[in-house]
């Protein structure tokens, strides 16, 4: 059974290209900032994160919201 891209990012060199590309072009983009300026106002504690956990938390909730 072939891997799911998600699974194989840090495994093969191509997928993690298109990875980094990827999230840097969705960390940059105004609907990216505009949530991250949201989870800001609303988090209590400020921990920092990395941008792969951010980017990865972004596509899953709004994936969630076009779902409903």
């Amino acid at each position: 059974m072939p891997s799911s891209t998600i699974s194989s990012l840090g495994q093969y060199s191509p997928d993690s290209e298109i990875w980094q590309s990827l999230k840097e072009a969705i960390a940059n983009s105004s609907g990216f900032k505009r949530w991250q300026l949201q989870q800001n106002n609303s988090l209590v504690s400020s921990q920092p994160q990395n941008t792969d956990a951010l980017v990865r938390r972004y596509l899953r909730e709004t994936l969630e919201t076009l779902a409903y």
